[in-house]
């Protein structure tokens, strides 16, 4: 019997096909019959056991999307330097410790995923990549940003999850593209002054971090329209968080919170609202205002009676089963 990957192969050679999925065949090693599809614009190996790659692969000169995602990679061979067509790659939840320099010269890559390796610094060739808009760096080492992502100024979606970060630089602040940011799961205590600048931003994910305050530079990010702060010591809310009036989703669950400023009913575009497992004994009665609220969650709160503005609203307001983790962040694809 012809293995799966060699009949997909068959199939593709014979078809013509640009295409070929080759992911979760448990592979450990690329089929040298490959190199003949040398038309091929899309190749999936993710999710098998390679703990290398063949040098031909980079005669596939026609690829803009490779994913090598959830293998057993240490390193990458220097002949991928000839993917230049490539707009898309993927390498996360490999083995990789360090990055080649010759990365940086892929000119149309507009998407690289590296998270879940154990990355500490990014080559300094990467800030080259100037049609990037979408960096996944989530589930590494990172204890500083390398400064070579100040160059990426095309950046839509830089996510920096579960690294070691315990403080920003300034520079951040310049990267004025960005419309997502994923920060949650660091050691943050303050965000810099200069994400005041970040006006574009539309999602931040804060949670999980040690913020004992929203930071300040918060309040002018008023194109946000999901911010998620769980799982921070928080002392309190501002008053000023009610003038991110654009805020669909506001996240505030495990967050120790004792009592909710009244300027929270300003934001009549929440449609959902986590405020679980904190110390609340009573909402605020502006909170009737947020008539587009279709997920409220209160629950792990000791509440000393329901509001009678909830009695009109959703059946079962507590939502004691529903998820609060803060929504489903960026760059969780590998």
């Amino acid at each position: 019997m012809v293995p799966p990957a060699q009949a997909r192969i068959n199939e593709a050679l014979e078809t013509h096909a640009t295409s070929l999925d080759l992911a979760l065949l448990g592979l450990r090693d690329v089929p040298d019959s490959l190199a003949d599809l040398t038309a091929l614009t899309e190749l999936r190996l993710d999710g098998n056991l390679l703990t290398r790659l063949p040098d031909w692969l980079g005669n596939l000169a026609t690829l803009t999307k490779l994913s090598l995602s959830s293998n057993r990679l240490s390193g990458l061979p220097d002949s991928l330097r000839n993917l230049t067509a490539l707009t898309e790659l993927r390498l996360g939840h490999n083995r990789l410790i360090d990055l080649p320099d010759w990365l940086g010269g892929l000119p149309a890559l507009a998407e690289l995923h590296l998270s879940g390796n154990k990355l500490t610094n990014l080559p300094d060739s990467l800030g080259n990549l100037g049609s990037l808009a979408d960096l996944y760096l989530h589930d590494n080492a990172f204890t500083t940003l390398p400064v070579t992502l100040s160059r990426l100024t095309t950046l839509g979606c830089l996510c920096l999850s579960n690294n070691r970060l315990a403080i920003l630089p300034t520079w951040l602040g310049s990267l004025t593209s960005l419309t997502r940011l994923a920060l949650d799961r660091n050691r943050l205590t303050a965000l810099p002054d200069s994400l005041r600048s970040l006006t574009n931003l539309t999602t931040l994910w804060l949670e999980d971090n040690a913020f004992t305050e929203v930071p300040d530079p918060v309040r002018d990010l008023t194109r946000l329209t999901a911010l998620y702060l769980e799982g921070n010591p928080l002392t309190g809310l501002p008053d000023w968080l009610g003038n991110l009036t654009g805020l669909a989703h506001l996240g505030l669950s495990d967050s120790g919170l004792t009592t909710l400023p009244d300027s929270l009913g300003n934001l009549t575009a929440l449609t959902t609202l986590w405020l679980s497992n904190n110390h609340l004994t009573e909402l605020p009665d502006s909170l009737r205002n947020l008539t587009a609220l279709t997920d409220l969650h209160l629950d792990g709160n000791p509440l000393a009676e329901r509001p009678d503005w909830l009695e009109s609203r959703a059946p079962d307001p507590d939502h004691s089963d529903t998820d609060v983790s803060g929504g489903e962040r960026p760059g969780t694809t590998a």
